[in-house]
Protein backbone atom coordinates (compact mmCIF):
# COMPACT_ATOMS: atom_id res chain seq x y z
CA UNK A 1 0.00 0.00 0.00
CA UNK A 2 0.92 3.62 -0.51
CA UNK A 3 0.29 5.41 2.78
CA UNK A 4 0.13 9.09 3.74
CA UNK A 5 -0.01 10.49 7.28
CA UNK A 6 -1.42 14.00 7.76
CA UNK A 7 -0.65 16.04 10.87
CA UNK A 8 -1.98 19.48 11.71
CA UNK A 9 1.13 21.52 12.39
CA UNK A 10 4.55 20.79 13.83
CA UNK A 11 5.93 23.31 16.30
CA UNK A 12 6.63 21.27 19.45
CA UNK A 13 6.84 17.68 20.67
CA UNK A 14 3.61 17.53 22.67
CA UNK A 15 0.60 15.22 23.08
CA UNK A 16 -0.58 14.99 19.48
CA UNK A 17 3.01 14.58 18.29
CA UNK A 18 3.30 11.49 20.50
CA UNK A 19 0.39 10.02 18.55
CA UNK A 20 2.10 10.95 15.30
CA UNK A 21 5.30 9.31 16.54
CA UNK A 22 3.49 6.01 17.05
CA UNK A 23 1.69 6.21 13.68
CA UNK A 24 5.10 6.64 12.03
CA UNK A 25 6.37 3.63 14.00
CA UNK A 26 3.46 1.52 12.71
CA UNK A 27 3.84 2.74 9.12
CA UNK A 28 7.51 3.74 8.64
CA UNK A 29 7.07 3.75 4.86
CA UNK A 30 4.35 6.44 4.98
CA UNK A 31 4.76 9.89 3.44
CA UNK A 32 4.24 12.72 5.92
CA UNK A 33 2.23 15.90 5.35
CA UNK A 34 1.64 18.89 7.67
CA UNK A 35 0.03 22.31 7.28
CA UNK A 36 3.34 23.78 8.45
CA UNK A 37 6.56 22.58 10.07
CA UNK A 38 8.46 24.78 12.51
CA UNK A 39 9.80 22.09 14.82
CA UNK A 40 13.12 23.04 16.39
CA UNK A 41 16.02 20.72 15.62
CA UNK A 42 16.15 19.60 19.25
CA UNK A 43 12.63 18.11 19.02
CA UNK A 44 12.72 16.47 15.57
CA UNK A 45 13.99 13.09 16.75
CA UNK A 46 10.59 11.38 16.56
CA UNK A 47 10.29 12.14 12.83
CA UNK A 48 13.20 9.81 12.09
CA UNK A 49 14.76 12.22 9.60
CA UNK A 50 11.53 12.77 7.65
CA UNK A 51 10.84 16.19 6.17
CA UNK A 52 7.08 16.63 5.76
CA UNK A 53 5.39 18.09 2.72
CA UNK A 54 3.87 21.39 3.89
CA UNK A 55 1.18 23.76 2.62
CA UNK A 56 1.34 27.38 1.50
CA UNK A 57 0.89 28.41 5.17
CA UNK A 58 4.59 27.58 5.60
CA UNK A 59 5.54 30.48 3.33
CA UNK A 60 3.17 33.17 4.58
CA UNK A 61 4.59 36.28 6.33
CA UNK A 62 5.73 35.68 9.92
CA UNK A 63 4.24 32.17 9.83
CA UNK A 64 6.92 30.75 12.09
CA UNK A 65 5.65 32.81 15.00
CA UNK A 66 2.05 33.54 14.04
CA UNK A 67 0.90 30.50 12.05
CA UNK A 68 -2.11 29.99 14.36
CA UNK A 69 -3.38 33.39 13.20
CA UNK A 70 -3.84 31.80 9.79
CA UNK A 71 -6.40 29.32 11.13
CA UNK A 72 -9.04 30.67 8.76
CA UNK A 73 -6.87 29.66 5.79
CA UNK A 74 -6.01 26.18 7.07
CA UNK A 75 -9.08 24.42 5.62
CA UNK A 76 -8.05 25.65 2.19
CA UNK A 77 -4.44 24.68 2.87
CA UNK A 78 -5.19 21.10 3.89
CA UNK A 79 -7.49 20.63 0.89
CA UNK A 80 -4.61 21.46 -1.46
CA UNK A 81 -2.70 18.26 -0.70
CA UNK A 82 -2.94 15.87 -3.65
CA UNK A 83 -3.48 12.43 -2.11
CA UNK A 84 -4.89 10.75 -5.21
CA UNK A 85 -2.08 8.19 -5.38
CA UNK A 86 -2.54 6.75 -1.89
CA UNK A 87 -4.38 3.63 -0.79
CA UNK A 88 -4.50 4.65 2.89
CA UNK A 89 -4.55 8.10 4.49
CA UNK A 90 -4.16 8.49 8.26
CA UNK A 91 -4.89 11.88 9.76
CA UNK A 92 -4.08 13.06 13.29
CA UNK A 93 -6.57 15.85 13.85
CA UNK A 94 -7.65 18.41 16.42
CA UNK A 95 -8.53 21.09 13.87
CA UNK A 96 -8.23 20.61 10.10
CA UNK A 97 -6.20 17.46 9.28
CA UNK A 98 -9.29 15.27 8.99
CA UNK A 99 -10.53 17.58 6.21
CA UNK A 100 -8.09 16.34 3.54
CA UNK A 101 -9.72 15.36 0.25
CA UNK A 102 -9.52 11.70 -0.75
CA UNK A 103 -11.02 9.76 -3.64
CA UNK A 104 -13.33 6.72 -3.54
CA UNK A 105 -10.37 4.32 -3.86
CA UNK A 106 -8.60 5.71 -0.78
CA UNK A 107 -9.35 4.65 2.79
CA UNK A 108 -9.17 7.57 5.22
CA UNK A 109 -8.79 6.75 8.93
CA UNK A 110 -8.71 9.78 11.22
CA UNK A 111 -7.42 9.80 14.79
CA UNK A 112 -9.35 12.68 16.36
CA UNK A 113 -8.01 14.41 19.46
CA UNK A 114 -11.13 16.59 19.45
CA UNK A 115 -13.47 18.42 17.10
CA UNK A 116 -12.56 22.08 16.83
CA UNK A 117 -13.30 22.93 20.48
CA UNK A 118 -13.10 26.72 20.16
CA UNK A 119 -15.66 26.64 17.33
CA UNK A 120 -18.17 24.49 19.24
CA UNK A 121 -18.95 24.23 22.96
CA UNK A 122 -15.88 26.18 24.11
CA UNK A 123 -16.49 29.19 21.83
CA UNK A 124 -17.80 31.43 24.63
CA UNK A 125 -14.96 30.47 26.95
CA UNK A 126 -12.43 31.17 24.19
CA UNK A 127 -13.91 34.61 23.48
CA UNK A 128 -14.04 35.44 27.18
CA UNK A 129 -10.41 34.46 27.79
CA UNK A 130 -9.32 36.40 24.69
CA UNK A 131 -11.38 39.40 25.89
CA UNK A 132 -13.30 39.48 22.62
CA UNK A 133 -16.86 39.13 23.92
CA UNK A 134 -17.85 42.44 22.31
CA UNK A 135 -16.66 45.02 19.82
CA UNK A 136 -15.70 44.82 16.18
CA UNK A 137 -12.87 42.33 16.76
CA UNK A 138 -15.19 40.09 18.74
CA UNK A 139 -17.84 40.22 16.02
CA UNK A 140 -15.27 39.34 13.35
CA UNK A 141 -14.00 36.44 15.46
CA UNK A 142 -17.55 35.12 15.94
CA UNK A 143 -18.10 35.27 12.19
CA UNK A 144 -14.84 33.40 11.56
CA UNK A 145 -15.66 30.76 14.18
CA UNK A 146 -19.09 30.32 12.59
CA UNK A 147 -17.42 29.67 9.23
CA UNK A 148 -14.96 27.25 10.85
CA UNK A 149 -17.80 25.45 12.64
CA UNK A 150 -19.65 24.91 9.37
CA UNK A 151 -16.47 23.60 7.70
CA UNK A 152 -15.65 21.41 10.71
CA UNK A 153 -19.09 19.79 10.53
CA UNK A 154 -18.88 19.25 6.77
CA UNK A 155 -15.34 17.88 6.85
CA UNK A 156 -16.26 15.58 9.75
CA UNK A 157 -18.03 13.46 7.12
CA UNK A 158 -14.84 12.92 5.08
CA UNK A 159 -13.00 10.21 7.07
CA UNK A 160 -14.22 6.67 6.45
CA UNK A 161 -13.33 5.63 10.00
CA UNK A 162 -12.84 7.81 13.07
CA UNK A 163 -10.84 6.91 16.18
CA UNK A 164 -11.53 9.11 19.23
CA UNK A 165 -8.96 9.55 21.97
CA UNK A 166 -11.51 9.02 24.78
CA UNK A 167 -15.19 8.29 25.37
CA UNK A 168 -15.59 12.01 26.13
CA UNK A 169 -14.29 12.92 22.66
CA UNK A 170 -16.41 10.19 21.07
CA UNK A 171 -19.46 11.90 22.56
CA UNK A 172 -18.22 15.31 21.37
CA UNK A 173 -17.80 13.86 17.85
CA UNK A 174 -21.34 12.45 18.00
CA UNK A 175 -22.70 15.80 19.15
CA UNK A 176 -20.73 17.98 16.70
CA UNK A 177 -20.50 15.84 13.57
CA UNK A 178 -23.27 13.24 14.05
CA UNK A 179 -20.63 10.53 13.54
CA UNK A 180 -19.84 7.36 15.44
CA UNK A 181 -16.23 6.61 16.38
CA UNK A 182 -14.06 3.94 17.99
CA UNK A 183 -12.21 4.88 21.19
CA UNK A 184 -8.44 4.37 20.96
CA UNK A 185 -6.69 5.97 23.90
CA UNK A 186 -3.50 7.93 23.17
CA UNK A 187 -0.09 6.37 23.84
CA UNK A 188 1.70 7.08 27.10
CA UNK A 189 5.42 6.55 27.72
CA UNK A 190 5.10 4.34 30.78
CA UNK A 191 8.82 3.48 30.77
CA UNK A 192 9.61 7.07 31.69
CA UNK A 193 7.52 6.78 34.90
CA UNK A 194 8.82 3.81 36.93
CA UNK A 195 6.70 2.09 39.56
CA UNK A 196 7.31 3.09 43.19
CA UNK A 197 5.19 1.36 45.87
CA UNK A 198 6.26 3.51 48.82
CA UNK A 199 4.53 6.90 49.02
CA UNK A 200 5.06 10.14 50.88
CA UNK A 201 2.46 12.24 52.69
CA UNK A 202 1.96 15.06 50.14
CA UNK A 203 -0.78 15.39 47.56
CA UNK A 204 0.58 16.60 44.21
CA UNK A 205 -0.71 18.57 41.25
CA UNK A 206 1.49 19.16 38.20
CA UNK A 207 0.09 21.19 35.33
CA UNK A 208 0.28 24.24 33.13
CA UNK A 209 -1.26 27.20 34.94
CA UNK A 210 -4.12 27.98 32.55
CA UNK A 211 -7.75 28.75 33.51
CA UNK A 212 -9.46 25.47 32.64
CA UNK A 213 -6.97 23.40 34.67
CA UNK A 214 -8.52 24.89 37.86
CA UNK A 215 -5.34 24.74 39.92
CA UNK A 216 -6.78 27.65 41.92
CA UNK A 217 -9.65 25.40 43.00
CA UNK A 218 -7.20 22.78 44.30
CA UNK A 219 -5.22 25.42 46.19
CA UNK A 220 -8.41 26.85 47.69
CA UNK A 221 -9.52 23.39 48.85
CA UNK A 222 -6.20 22.56 50.52
CA UNK A 223 -6.04 25.97 52.19
CA UNK A 224 -9.15 24.74 54.04
CA UNK A 225 -7.33 21.51 54.98
CA UNK A 226 -4.24 22.81 56.84
CA UNK A 227 -3.35 19.34 58.11
CA UNK A 228 -2.78 18.01 54.59
CA UNK A 229 0.26 18.86 52.44
CA UNK A 230 -0.11 19.95 48.83
CA UNK A 231 2.73 20.41 46.32
CA UNK A 232 1.95 22.37 43.15
CA UNK A 233 4.34 22.10 40.20
CA UNK A 234 3.97 24.10 37.00
CA UNK A 235 3.85 27.63 35.67
CA UNK A 236 1.72 29.80 33.43
CA UNK A 237 -0.54 32.85 33.26
CA UNK A 238 -2.73 31.71 36.18
CA UNK A 239 0.15 31.60 38.67
CA UNK A 240 -0.99 34.81 40.35
CA UNK A 241 -4.50 33.48 40.87
CA UNK A 242 -3.12 30.19 42.23
CA UNK A 243 -0.88 32.02 44.73
CA UNK A 244 -3.84 34.12 45.79
CA UNK A 245 -5.98 31.01 46.31
CA UNK A 246 -3.21 29.37 48.36
CA UNK A 247 -2.77 32.49 50.50
CA UNK A 248 -0.18 32.16 53.26
CA UNK A 249 -1.01 28.51 53.98
CA UNK A 250 1.98 26.65 55.40
CA UNK A 251 0.73 23.34 54.02
CA UNK A 252 0.87 24.40 50.34
CA UNK A 253 4.19 24.47 48.48
CA UNK A 254 4.28 26.06 45.00
CA UNK A 255 7.40 24.90 43.18
CA UNK A 256 6.83 26.49 39.79
CA UNK A 257 8.26 24.75 36.75
CA UNK A 258 10.29 21.62 37.52
CA UNK A 259 12.63 19.43 35.47
CA UNK A 260 11.42 16.12 34.06
CA UNK A 261 13.39 14.04 36.62
CA UNK A 262 11.94 16.16 39.44
CA UNK A 263 8.43 15.76 38.00
CA UNK A 264 8.81 11.98 37.91
CA UNK A 265 10.05 12.00 41.50
CA UNK A 266 7.09 14.11 42.62
CA UNK A 267 4.56 11.83 40.95
CA UNK A 268 6.22 8.69 42.29
CA UNK A 269 6.32 9.98 45.88
CA UNK A 270 2.82 11.50 45.94
CA UNK A 271 0.13 10.25 48.28
CA UNK A 272 -2.27 11.02 45.41
CA UNK A 273 -2.27 13.02 42.19
CA UNK A 274 -5.03 15.66 42.15
CA UNK A 275 -6.68 16.69 38.87
CA UNK A 276 -9.51 19.23 38.65
CA UNK A 277 -9.79 19.91 34.90
CA UNK A 278 -12.36 18.77 32.36
CA UNK A 279 -9.77 17.33 29.98
CA UNK A 280 -10.11 15.49 26.68
CA UNK A 281 -7.97 12.67 28.07
CA UNK A 282 -5.29 13.60 30.62
CA UNK A 283 -1.92 11.94 30.01
CA UNK A 284 -0.58 13.29 33.32
CA UNK A 285 -3.07 11.11 35.19
CA UNK A 286 -1.81 7.98 33.42
CA UNK A 287 1.80 8.96 34.15
CA UNK A 288 0.94 9.21 37.86
CA UNK A 289 -0.78 5.81 37.75
CA UNK A 290 2.32 4.33 36.09
CA UNK A 291 4.26 5.36 39.20
CA UNK A 292 1.70 3.50 41.32
CA UNK A 293 0.10 6.76 42.50
CA UNK A 294 -3.68 6.99 43.09
CA UNK A 295 -5.83 9.70 41.48
CA UNK A 296 -8.37 12.17 42.84
CA UNK A 297 -9.95 13.67 39.73
CA UNK A 298 -12.92 15.71 38.58
CA UNK A 299 -15.47 13.25 37.22
CA UNK A 300 -15.90 14.60 33.69
CA UNK A 301 -13.85 14.23 30.53
CA UNK A 302 -11.03 11.77 30.05
CA UNK A 303 -10.71 11.09 33.78
CA UNK A 304 -13.74 8.79 33.55
CA UNK A 305 -11.79 6.60 31.09
CA UNK A 306 -8.73 6.47 33.34
CA UNK A 307 -9.87 6.27 36.96
CA UNK A 308 -11.22 2.96 38.23
CA UNK A 309 -13.30 4.23 41.17
CA UNK A 310 -12.21 2.93 44.59
CA UNK A 311 -9.57 0.74 42.89
CA UNK A 312 -7.08 3.23 41.42
CA UNK A 313 -8.55 6.47 42.77
CA UNK A 314 -11.83 8.32 42.94
CA UNK A 315 -13.81 10.99 41.10
CA UNK A 316 -15.42 14.09 42.61
CA UNK A 317 -18.65 15.36 41.02
CA UNK A 318 -18.35 19.16 41.01
CA UNK A 319 -15.60 21.70 40.27
CA UNK A 320 -15.95 23.14 43.76
CA UNK A 321 -13.58 23.22 46.71
CA UNK A 322 -16.16 21.53 48.94
CA UNK A 323 -16.49 18.64 46.49
CA UNK A 324 -12.73 18.13 46.37
CA UNK A 325 -12.45 18.33 50.17
CA UNK A 326 -15.09 15.61 50.51
CA UNK A 327 -13.18 13.49 47.98
CA UNK A 328 -9.91 13.83 49.90
CA UNK A 329 -11.67 12.83 53.12
CA UNK A 330 -13.16 9.77 51.45
CA UNK A 331 -9.88 8.90 49.72
CA UNK A 332 -8.20 8.60 53.09
CA UNK A 333 -10.65 5.86 54.07
CA UNK A 334 -9.70 3.74 51.04
CA UNK A 335 -6.89 1.23 50.71
CA UNK A 336 -5.69 1.67 47.13
CA UNK A 337 -2.87 -0.64 46.05
CA UNK A 338 -0.04 0.96 44.07
CA UNK A 339 0.15 -2.27 42.04
CA UNK A 340 -3.45 -1.75 40.88
CA UNK A 341 -2.57 1.76 39.73
CA UNK A 342 0.39 0.52 37.67
CA UNK A 343 -1.70 -2.28 36.15
CA UNK A 344 -4.33 0.29 35.18
CA UNK A 345 -1.70 2.44 33.46
CA UNK A 346 -0.62 -0.50 31.30
CA UNK A 347 -3.91 -0.16 29.40
CA UNK A 348 -2.55 3.05 27.88
CA UNK A 349 0.93 1.97 26.81
CA UNK A 350 2.44 2.79 23.42
CA UNK A 351 2.37 -0.91 22.51
CA UNK A 352 -1.37 -1.13 23.23
CA UNK A 353 -1.98 1.97 21.10
CA UNK A 354 -0.04 0.51 18.16
CA UNK A 355 -1.89 -2.81 18.40
CA UNK A 356 -5.29 -1.13 18.49
CA UNK A 357 -4.53 1.17 15.56
CA UNK A 358 -3.15 -1.72 13.48
CA UNK A 359 -6.31 -3.72 14.16
CA UNK A 360 -8.59 -0.78 13.40
CA UNK A 361 -6.88 -0.12 10.07
CA UNK A 362 -6.74 -3.82 9.18
CA UNK A 363 -10.47 -4.24 9.83
CA UNK A 364 -11.27 -1.11 7.81
CA UNK A 365 -9.11 -2.35 4.91
CA UNK A 366 -10.76 -5.77 5.00
CA UNK A 367 -14.21 -4.19 4.94
CA UNK A 368 -13.23 -2.17 1.86
CA UNK A 369 -11.49 -5.08 0.15
CA UNK A 370 -8.10 -3.32 0.24
CA UNK A 371 -5.08 -5.61 0.21
CA UNK A 372 -2.64 -4.73 3.01
CA UNK A 373 0.45 -6.39 1.55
Amino acid sequence: MRIAIIHEWLDSYAGSERVLEQLLAIYPEADLYAVCDFLPDSERHFLGGRVPTTSFIQRLPRARRWFRHYLGLMPLAVEQFDLSGYDLVLSSSHAVAKGVLTGPGTLHVSYVHSPMRYAWDLQHQYLRQARMESGMKGALTRWLLGRMRAWDFASGARPDVIAANSAWIAERIRKSWRRESVVVHPPVDLEGFPFQPLKGDAYVVASRMVPYKRIDLIAEAFRQMPDRRLIIAGDGPEMGRVREAAGDSNNIEIKGRVSQPDLVALLADARAFVFAAEEDFGIGMVEAQACGTPLIAYGRGGATDIVQPDITGLLFPRQEASSLIAAVNRFETLAIAPEACRANAERFSRAVFRDRMRLLVAEACAARGIATS
